[in-house]
């Protein structure tokens, strides 16, 4: 891994201050003069500029999970908003999944690269998807706060976009977004705003295609601007209200852009929270091989 170009110092933030509070760095392209012996890659046309947070988190992972991994935990300021993210790597990575997870976004990734709601089908299967050579970026809730009824709007596509910036600066392979439950507006609203080969493919995992709690579905972020190939994975055994199985050639008609959209379907799981809930066939809790083994069948075939 290498250092993210895009960083530049500023003043520490006061521990506990609110994103709103007095204090709080401000980056201006009149500010970057005093910057100017920095080459211009490092500001140019960074849309959104995301900055390191100092005085945070150290740069290592050191949980037992992950630390073999070389992973890294890094804080950011993106679209004036703090964004925690966890990066692990392989040895040499084929490419980074960057994965989007469902909810209200909220990991609560700690410093040691641990999480403090560690349930999430794109959490618990890090290892796997490690294994199999392929790096691994999760951010947390931008702002700390819940990600419901935010996932598809322009500005959360324009904290997708530096997401992916910031992991293709840490490792220059190809980058796969993977969105799971609600995070698939997400992850499809990342693909319907980078369009210019920023990213490789995109994976949707029981997606929510019918509107509840967060007043939004995947058909809310623009599924005909996405024009990278496509997964969408459906599992016949999910019961939850808002991601109906049924729903998922819907969401794969609705890609009329997309080079090659298909339809992985799935059967399994236990469930052990509720349905809509990361322990359930929704989650495919009990089944995290076998998914993952055909979602990485798919992805291995895109990047030959």
């Amino acid at each position: 891994m290498r250092p993210a170009a895009f960083f530049i110092a500023v003043d520490p933030i006061p521990a506990g201050a609110e994103p709103s509070r007095p204090g709080r760095f401000r980056v201006s392209i009149a500010g970057m003069k005093r910057f100017a012996l920095l080459p211009l890659a490092l500001v140019a046309f960074a849309a959104p500029l995301a900055a390191q947070q100092p005085d945070r988190c150290a740069a290592g992972v050191t949980s037992a999970k992950d630390a073999a991994s070389g992973g890294i935990v890094r804080d950011l300021v993106v679209n004036g908003e703090d964004q925690r993210l966890v990066l692990l790597s392989p040895p040499a990575p084929r490419a980074t999944l960057l994965m989007l997870p469902g909810g209200t976004g909220k990991l609560d990734i700690r410093c040691d690269g641990t999480f403090g709601h560690p349930d999430n089908f794109l959490v618990r299967t890090r290892a796997l998807w490690l294994a199999r050579g392929y790096a691994v970026l999760l951010p947390d809730a931008a702002g700390n706060r819940t990600l419901r009824g935010r996932r598809s709007t322009p500005a959360y596509g324009q904290t997708v976009r530096a997401l992916v910036a910031f992991a293709k600066e840490h490792i220059d392979r190809p980058v796969i977004l993977m969105g799971t439950s609600q995070g698939s507006i997400a992850a499809l609203n990342g693909a319907a705003t980078l369009r210019d080969g920023e990213i490789a493919a995109l994976v949707l995992t029981e997606s929510v295609s019918r509107l509840g709690g967060s007043g939004e579905t995947v058909f809310d972020a623009h599924p005909e601007a996405v024009n990278v190939p496509v997964l969408v994975v459906a599992n016949a055994d999910d019961a939850c209200f808002v991601a109906p199985p049924q729903d998922a050639p819907k969401i794969v008609a609705s890609l009329t852009q997309s080079p090659s959209a298909q339809l992985l379907s799935l059967s399994g799981g236990v469930l052990k929270s509720k349905p809509c809930g990361s322990l359930s066939p929704h989650g495919y809790y009990r089944i995290e091989d076998q998914a993952v083994a055909a979602i990485a069948h798919w992805i291995d075939a895109r990047l030959k």
